[in-house]
């Protein structure tokens, strides 16, 4: 017996070709894609696909995406993988798709398959027209047939929307002000609520003051209690909103435990439980005479700040839950929903709708939860939750703090023989179905906790020890992963999970290592990379900010580099930054130079890379999640004057350059830039202060903090 075919990508878990493509109507395709729309473009880039492997126009294509009532389950929406292993899976869906049709055209017309050609739906033989095209001959295609990998896909050079740039789908309703985001959606009959959060897990309802307030409201509210759950609902979404912000010091709780302030500092973690593995060969107990170098660095919580405080939508309704959330995975959130309505995964249905972006694990899942737990109360009847920006940013899932200790063995030309990279952090992995319970299943009588998590798995990027492995030519490298088991706040993804902390670390101990050894950071960095992509992003970055070669900094100003892989398989980035130390750090330009391999979209990539530099700046230089003792949930950065984050004024110029575009095989750019923009970021202010600020974020504080030890 034959072996299945080995699908590319996600096919593999969803072979069904019909999952992928249909044909509606008369000259129209529509493709289904468990991707979604997050502001990167994805659905653009899936219409490109799919038009080029159909030969097809683009305004033929529809895009269909996170319905898990019609789309392939690809779990999420996350790690760099819509085009590498998402896009992939379109595109061979397709060209299978176009074979079929060839082969059915064939036998129609009593010729070869290879005698025959397909132009924008139409089926030609030898240039001429048949009378067939896709929408005649789709009644005898049978599309629940598997993919077989079989499809020829089209050759690069006769791309004629991959590479291109296109108008994106999702840009015009934003831009015009028209039923865009999840926001705006309005059922007939619908009524608004908000939760009053449980302060902490375990946290149990003490005491309610429904009168007051209800006067608070100013207009007419309802209460829905199912054990700690306590929501406020109304048809006057002002009235409501006013009783949610109310609640907030109407109603006690017993059994709270808000973290301390101390927690809030990466060095806290050393001292904490943790399950320990070691990844790669023992550390050597004896370095025989070797220099030895190490560093410490640490990074505090970050939230994902969305611009849009999260919001989702439900109606249950002859015994079908229906949910619409702009979550990242509409397959997950609707086995959590399963288990927290006690439903079948058969009767609930989550469809997904655009917000504002998030890159990672913020409050959407919940905000879709608590919509659903309100609307199993109230049968037939639409509940629209939408949490405040308080609620926001105290209760979402935070990125997790982080140690990374890094130790190095040198040869007697000051290059690494040995590297250790050491890393204490929580889990990066509480997604539903990754080791978080929903928030608002918390609160309801019966609540059973998951089991503790994993972390994500090496094989797909690591979580904590992500990038934690340096793709230097290094004869000994290993990870020691300390994963915290009692973090003190919610923990989840945010982009590139642990690689910001990690390159931050390793790219921070290249540029240290090459100025023991003498050497420019550039020209080190080339000694010790064999890798011919690697090589030549950080030759061209270097060209691009015409760098030079031991400049010094000056006083005030400086220059740093920095390089890597997302994941050592994603996309190769170096950049080159350059700043001042005014009030604290202004960077003034950044310089990037990427290979994604073949870029669908070149425009929506250099969003992408553009997007992520500006995020990683704001990260390395003000974001920070603040704890404090009398606070009852525990963090206080609760709104944009406690949370700081990059303004426009002080966005920097960018220049990017996309090389190897051509590579038949994508690699992701979603979040290649944190980690090597934060250690650029690092090594331009050593060059510009002459002292090592090992401690995210780089604030002012922590700047003036080192000089004054420096001074001593």
């Amino acid at each position: 017996m034959n072996a299945p075919p080995v699908l590319p990508g996600t096919l593999n878990d969803n072979p069904v070709l019909g999952r992928w493509v249909t044909f509606p109507a008369p000259g129209k395709v529509t493709v289904n894609t468990g991707r979604v729309e997050l502001g990167q473009g994805v659905l653009t880039a899936m219409q490109q696909v799919a038009a080029d492997e159909l030969y097809v126009s683009l305004a033929r294509v529809t895009v269909h995406s996170g319905d898990t009532a019609r789309t392939p389950n690809e779990g999420y929406t996350a790690g760099s993988q819509s085009i590498q292993t998402g896009a992939v899976a379109m595109r061979q869906a397709c060209a299978d798709v176009h074979a079929l049709f060839l082969e059915q055209a064939a036998l129609i017309i009593g010729c070869r398959p290879d005698e025959l050609s397909i132009n924008d739906g139409s089926i030609l033989r030898n240039g001429a027209s048949t009378g067939q095209d896709y929408w005649t001959l789709a009644g005898a295609i049978d599309l629940s047939a598997k993919a077989t990998a079989t499809g020829a896909r089209k050759a690069v050079t006769n791309f004629t929307s991959i590479g291109q740039d296109t108008p994106r789908l999702d840009l015009p309703a934003k831009i015009f002000g028209n039923v865009a985001f999840i926001h705006d959606m309005k059922l007939d009959g619908m009524i608004h609520a908000r939760v009053v959060r449980q302060p902490n897990r375990g946290a149990t309802l003490d005491t309610i003051d429904e009168a007051a307030i209800k006067r608070s409201a100013k207009g007419p509210i309802a209460f829905v209690r199912v054990g700690n759950f306590l929501a406020i609902i109304g048809t006057n979404e002002t009235a409501v909103d006013l009783a949610g912000a109310a609640a907030v010091g109407r109603v006690t709780w017993q059994n709270v435990e808000p973290p301390s302030v101390s927690q809030q500092e990466g060095m806290w973690l050393l001292q904490r439980p943790s399950v320990d593995r070691l990844l790669g060969p023992p550390e050597p107990a004896d370095p025989q005479g070797r220099e030895r170098f190490e560093a410490t660095f640490t990074r505090g919580y970050v939230a994902h700040a969305s611009i849009s405080p999260s919001c989702g939508l439900a109606l249950f309704k002859d015994g079908q839950m229906t949910v619409w959330t702009h979550c990242q995975g509409v397959f997950p959130l609707r086995a959590a929903l399963a288990r927290t309505l006690k439903l079948e995964p058969s009767a609930i249905v989550v469809q997904h709708v655009q917000s504002s972006g998030c890159y990672g694990h913020n409050g959407a899942d919940d905000a879709a939860a608590d919509a659903a737990i309100i609307a199993m109360q109230m049968p037939g009847t639409p509940v629209r939750v939408r949490w405040r920006r308080e609620e926001e940013f105290v209760y979402e899932p935070k990125s997790p703090s982080m140690v990374v200790k890094v130790r190095a063995l040198l040869d007697d030309k000051g290059k690494p023989s040995d590297w250790t990279q050491e890393i204490w952090s929580g889990n990066h992995n509480g997604r539903p179905g990754g080791g978080n319970s929903l928030l608002g299943e918390e609160a309801l009588p019966g609540y059973v906790p998951p089991p503790p998590a994993n972390e994500v798995p090496e094989a797909a990027g690591g979580g904590a020890t992500r990038n934690g492995d340096p793709l230097y030519d290094i004869p000994q490298k290993r990870i020691v992963h300390h994963m915290i088991t009692e973090p003190p706040v919610r923990l989840s993804a945010l982009r590139g999970l642990g690689a910001t902390a990690n390159v931050f670390a390793l790219e921070s101990c290249i540029d240290e290592l090459a100025e023991r050894a003498g050497m420019d950071p550039v020209a080190y960095r080339l000694s010790i990379i064999s890798d011919k992509r690697a090589r030549a992003v950080i030759e061209r970055a270097a060209a691009m900010a015409n760098w030079q070669p031991d400049a010094p900094g000056s006083e005030r100003h400086g220059r740093g580099f920095a390089f890597a892989r997302y994941k050592n398989k994603a996309a190769y980035f170096a950049c080159v930054v350059d700043l001042e130390i005014e009030e604290e750090i202004n960077v003034r330009h950044v310089w990037c130079a990427t290979d994604a391999g073949l870029v669908v979209s070149p425009n929506g990539a250099l969003n992408q890379l553009e997007g992520g530099i500006i995020q990683a700046i704001s990260w390395v230089t003000k974001e920070q999640v603040r704890f404090d003792n009398d606070a009852p949930s525990g963090p206080v950065s609760f709104d944009w004057d406690s949370y700081p984050v990059l303004k426009f004024s002080e966005v920097p110029e960018i220049t990017m350059e996309l090389l190897n575009t051509q590579d038949e095989v994508p690699l992701g750019v979603g979040e290649v830039a944190g980690g090597p923009v934060a250690g650029a970021i690092g090594n331009a202010l050593y060059r510009a202060l002459g002292a090592r600020i090992r401690d995210l974020p780089l604030t002012r504080e922590r700047i003036e903090a080192t000089l004054l030890a420096e001074c001593r």
